[in-house]
């Protein structure tokens, strides 16, 4: 099993707990002192894991009262936060799996030399091309970008199946990201790749992960078949 940040490691566990019923509509969580406690990490550690959840929509937070689980947006992704496909999947009753299409290094690209603010056109990347599968219905069909420099010494025939895992594991935790939501229709390769019809509407994703020290560390490109994932975007006042 690849290793999870501990904000995942925490955020996982309490969305099987909600996806598999042992936490009900309705149900106050614990609060921070025994989540804490209980997963043997800081307070600031399940103040993040539960934020994750609040903006997925999976629990409320009550001013002065606590936080809730308040509904099972089973098959809901929020474009602000980010939340494990293969938790989501699962939450939706299906059984997750990843089909691997490719996965090499090569020449960045004038756009990717751009956007990941490398030095010059020529330096290689890590391309993964990846299909996510719901009871092995193709369900997401993503293309993301990594710098080599980033992680000289991964083996990209030797992938963990977390790409942000694998940055962390670098020392480029992924901590904020920018996406734009586009809507397409399949051309007749994605129509193969996600076994729809040419012309089917879908949800494209287009998205720059940065780490900590505010890099852009990461180009995604997802296509989600529409009648499986809702795309939701959570807008602050």
């Amino acid at each position: 099993m690849p290793r999870m940040t501990l904000v995942e490691q925490v955020r996982n566990d309490l969305l099987r707990e909600i996806a598999g019923g042992k936490r009900v509509l309705g149900e106050k969580l614990p609060n921070e002192d025994v989540l804490a406690q209980r997963f043997d990490v800081s307070r600031a550690t399940v103040r993040e894991a539960v934020r994750g959840l609040i903006e997925a929509g999976y629990v409320s937070r009550v001013h002065g009262s606590g936080t809730y689980v308040t509904r099972l947006p089973r098959r809901e992704h929020a474009l602000d936060a980010s939340l494990s496909y293969t938790e989501l999947i699962a939450a939706a009753g299906a059984e997750p799996g990843i089909r691997m299409l490719d996965a090499r290094f090569c020449e960045a690209t004038a756009e990717a030399v751009a956007r990941l603010g490398l030095d010059a056109e020529g330096t290689e990347v890590l391309r993964v091309e990846r299909v996510r599968t719901a009871d092995e219905r193709p369900v997401v069909y993503s293309v993301d970008q990594i710098p080599r420099d980033l992680i000289p010494d991964a083996e990209a025939d030797r992938l963990k199946p977390s790409l942000h895992t694998l940055l962390a594991d670098h020392g480029h935790a992924v901590r904020q990201a920018t996406a734009r939501l586009l809507p397409v229709v399949a051309d007749t390769r994605l129509a193969r790749v996600l076994d729809v019809r040419p012309g089917t509407p879908l949800q494209h994703i287009d998205q720059t992960d940065f780490d900590t020290t505010g890099r852009a560390v990461m180009l995604s490109a997802e296509w989600h078949v529409p009648d499986v994932f809702e795309l939701r975007i959570n807008r602050r006042a």
